[in-house]
């Protein structure tokens, strides 16, 4: 099933409607300060959102520092996963990584989040190790991945 959405980069007075998103699919979800902080204070972040009808589906946060970026966070409300969303938004931080100059794109996944994992690897991610007990709320490794851009 396919999603009528659209992506557009993130302003502020997304937050609370990003925020319910992050509070659906995170156990240890971000706070409204911290997505203030990315969307307002931090110049190498850019944050996207996707919509359809004036509602947030998703979201994701991208640094760009010189020629690395990163994925901060990816999220999609659950109810509305597997409709192409993620691969949006995720196709928008990789577009906008590459007009920025980076060469190469970063993310961290729980190593049990297969659905994610086949995401990125559609789209040219590779396995770059393991970040041990990364996640706070159940010590559950991360797996590092990454893209070459150029």
């Amino acid at each position: 099933m396919e999603s009528n959405h659209s992506i557009r980069l993130m302003g502020v007075t997304d937050i609370p409607a990003v925020l319910d998103v992050e509070i659906e699919s995170f156990a240890t979800p971000w706070t409204q300060e911290a997505f203030y902080q990315e969307v307002a204070k931090n110049k190498f972040a850019y944050y996207f959102v996707a919509e359809e009808a004036e509602q947030i589906l998703g979201y994701c946060g991208l640094w760009v520092i010189v020629d690395d970026a990163h994925i901060t966070n990816i999220a999609v409300l659950p109810g509305r996963r597997r409709e192409g969303i993620g691969d949006s938004l995720l196709l928008a931080s990789m577009n906008m990584a590459k007009m920025l100059g980076a060469q190469r794109l970063s993310l961290e996944v729980r190593v049990s989040n297969e659905a994610a994992q086949n995401l990125y690897r559609r789209h040219g991610f590779q396995d770059g190790g393991l970040r041990r007990r990364y996640y706070t709320d159940n010590q559950e490794d991360a797996l590092v991945m990454w893209v070459n851009l150029s």
